[in-house]
């Protein structure tokens, strides 16, 4: 049975972490829509994936606490990533790097990850509590709209979640910017709040 909190509840940090570390599903809130997370674990992982009936070579993306969880799931972060981390971070920035060997199978089929640091700094405390990363993705299903608000998290996700943390509507409602890399140069994966100039400007 689903819970629904709000995210300032007292007790939602120690809730959050006990749903994610009995292996549950959380949904909770960020800078620009909500999203549905887990610890990074096989077995939860395959939890988002059939919550949102998402396809399994559709990767699931990482969000950090802060810059330095990084290391705990790429294996490298080129100088151009890493200003870019820099600027945008905490903020609506998905970079996409090299992953570690040693992570799950199911959380990405390619050769890298995608990764960011949310502007919530509640969400963040979760994350670090939680020992500093999550897979976390849209609180939706696959092909529908994000969930800017919790009960349209509820209305996709139903009773597959464990805990719904909610903070009213997402003040950002449009998914994060998604930056690759090619040779050294950034490709726009998904155009979001941060546009290629601002990405072009900060590297210049």
């Amino acid at each position: 049975m689903s819970r629904v909190i709000t995210i300032d509840y007292p007790e939602a940090l120690t809730m959050a972490v006990e749903a994610l570390q009995s292996g549950g599903l959380v949904v909770l809130p960020t800078d620009t829509v909500y999203g549905v997370g887990c610890l990074l674990k096989a077995p939860a992982i395959d939890r988002v994936f059939a919550a949102k009936r998402r396809t399994p070579e559709k990767a699931i993306p990482v969000l950090l606490a802060s810059i330095g969880d990084a290391r705990q799931v790429v294996d490298d972060f080129p100088e151009p990533a890493r200003r870019l981390a820099e600027a945008f971070w905490p903020g609506p920035l998905t970079l996409v790097l090299p992953k570690r060997a040693d992570l799950p199978e199911n959380l990405t089929t390619l050769t890298t990850v995608g990764v960011r640091v949310p502007d919530h700094a509640a969400t963040r405390a979760i994350i670090a509590a939680a020992g500093g990363v999550l897979a976390v993705t849209s609180a939706n299903r696959s092909d529908q709209p994000p969930a800017c608000t919790i009960q349209s998290a509820i209305r996709y996700l139903s009773d597959a979640v464990m805990l719904y943390l909610d903070d009213g509507t997402c003040v950002g409602g449009v998914p994060s910017t998604v930056v690759a890399f090619e040779d050294g140069e950034p490709v726009i994966v998904r155009q979001g709040p941060i546009t290629e100039e601002d990405v072009r400007a900060a590297l210049a």
